[in-house]
């Protein structure tokens, strides 16, 4: 006999919810893969496979912890069109009279929730339990339309759950260590990048399925996964992290290189995906790395604050911003872009070695780092003026942390300056000089980061001279650029020129470059 059934999507796999505090022999947990949610958008095969896997070994936990719950798998679910639908037909299998669901952290999903009515049910809405920055509060602190920054808000959750606050002020003395986290990896910094913990999973069935079932995916289809996919082995990865990791974190968390077999690693936490689907709590992750800080003497203050600054601020930052301009959010295109994505970026087989590099490790591993995504992929998207929709559908597809709220408003703010200013306070154009500063892809690039107007020189080079001088009206008086312009204007007429053909000849074989 089931009275209540509970939903758990496939980013609510938090074993301590309060809602497995006690045991009820008439609650009937529900977990289940839907095509729609496979589908929405082309998704890598290796992050279905890894939700797939997530949920699955989640259901078996709770069962095993005494709680009554069914894993619905594609092969049980592929004549039922969405989350909705499910419902209704679980409610009318076992007379049910209470539905309840955590908050969905997708837009899309929360209005389909709330709009959901079926007959003889009601349906109870429940916090995650998750975030450090409670969803009641976010109005409070963000205001639809209005920029924010980021560096007022981190500071602002520092002192409120008194994270690396010594004294009432900032440990070390300073809020902000990200200049001490821009280095180059030397010889003897590749020499010590750590081999990277991994767990290999056999995904054969959930490879089966999604053959069985049609679904349309990007990526390699490896028939073991290596990512952790329970809390005990989220667990060990971030142990790994703050034990072998953490003490170059900070020094190389802006790197990027090519010379090494652990490149797509580096010394990253790689703890994305067990936070964004709730095995891990963001203030049990920061703890960890205080706690490491704090007894080791090899782990220094710019190290710990720059990983914290990954968490607390920016991802707690980016969640406010999205909730409090969805779902206009999701349209805004403020610089007009509208050029088609080329197709390398689901090959990765281009001559620009760095585009090359970061595509290609995304498509094998389903993950890049945040430079990569940034000031690669994303700098590329920005000057070369790709509709920002096309960007958003890549990103999330693309990696096996991306769920919208969190990417979104990194792609379509921080990356491509679409939604004109609210999250950043500048456009992140770059030539290709930022590239070869923090890594070693031009060095065996095709084309030559020091040419500007030659037939190899690096595409990034005049296409960042052409965005911003097609962009001028808008962006000459912002006064962390305006020096661009004033750099622009001492260059002779006949270099300017070159200069802008240069940049239409790269944006008219964009798919050849």
């Amino acid at each position: 006999m089931v009275d209540r059934i509970r939903l758990i999507l496939g980013d609510q796999l938090n074993t301590r919810h309060s809602w497995f505090a006690e045991k009820d022999a008439k609650t009937l947990y529900i977990l289940a893969e839907i095509r729609e949610e496979a589908t929405y958008v082309n998704h890598h095969v290796q992050k279905v496979c890894a939700f797939f896997l997530a949920m699955q070994k989640f259901a078996e936990t709770l069962s095993a912890n005494g709680h009554q719950v069914q894993h619905l798998t594609l092969d049980d679910t592929h004549k039922t069109n969405d989350v909705s639908q499910l419902l209704r037909q679980l409610a009318d299998k076992h007379g049910v009279n209470t539905i309840e669901y955590q908050r969905p952290d997708e837009y899309r999903l929360l209005e389909k929730m709330r709009s959901l009515e079926i007959e003889g049910a009601t349906l109870d809405e429940f916090d995650t339990e998750h975030f450090l920055l409670p969803f009641h509060d976010i109005g409070n602190q963000f205001e639809a339309g209005k920029p924010h920054r980021m560096e007022t808000f981190y500071r602002r959750m520092r002192k409120q759950h008194d994270i690396l606050i010594e004294d009432g002020k900032p440990a070390g003395g300073e809020w902000n260590y990200d200049a001490s986290n821009r280095k180059k990896l030397t010889k003897k910094g590749l020499d010590s990048i750590p081999r990277p913990l991994t767990f290999c999973h056999d995904v054969t069935d959930i490879l089966g399925r999604l053959e069985r079932h049609e679904i349309k995916m990007i990526g390699t289809a490896n028939r073991e996964i290596c990512l952790p996919v329970t809390r005990e082995e989220s667990l060990r990865l971030l142990a790994w992290f703050c034990d072998h990791a953490l003490p170059r974190f900070g020094d190389f968390q802006d790197a990027m290189t090519d010379q090494s077999e652990f490149a797509w690693s580096l010394f990253h936490s790689r703890l994305s995906f067990s936070i964004n689907v709730k095995l891990l709590h963001p203030r049990e992750v920061i703890e960890a790395v205080i706690g490491a800080y704090r007894i080791r003497d090899d782990i220094d203050i710019t190290q710990v604050e720059g990983f914290v600054r990954q968490i607390v601020g920016w991802r707690e930052f980016i969640r406010g911003i999205y909730w409090a301009n969805m779902p206009a959010y999701g349209s805004l295109n403020g610089l007009n872009a509208s050029v088609n994505l080329p197709e390398y970026f689901w090959t990765g087989k281009t001559a620009m070695n760095c585009i090359s590099q970061t595509v290609s490790q995304s498509l094998e591993h389903a993950y890049a780092h945040h430079i990569q995504r940034l000031m690669v992929t994303g700098v590329f998207g920005l000057i070369a003026g790709i509709d920002p929709n096309e960007m958003d559908n890549w990103y999330l597809g693309i990696y096996v942390d991306a769920l919208e709220w969190v990417e979104m408003p990194n792609t379509r703010g921080m990356s491509q300056f679409a939604d004109g200013g609210l999250v950043a306070s500048k456009p992140y154009a770059a030539s290709g000089n930022y590239i070869n500063k923090m890594g070693d892809y031009c060095q065996s690039c095709q084309y030559d980061v020091r040419e500007k107007l030659t037939e190899n020189a690096c595409p990034f080079n005049s296409l960042y001279w052409h965005f911003m001088i097609r962009h001028r009206e808008k962006f000459e008086n912002n006064p962390r650029i305006g020096m661009v312009y004033r750099s622009w204007d001492k260059m002779n007429v006949e270099t300017q020129m070159l200069t802008i053909k240069k940049g239409d000849a790269c944006l008219e074989k964009l798919d050849e470059l």
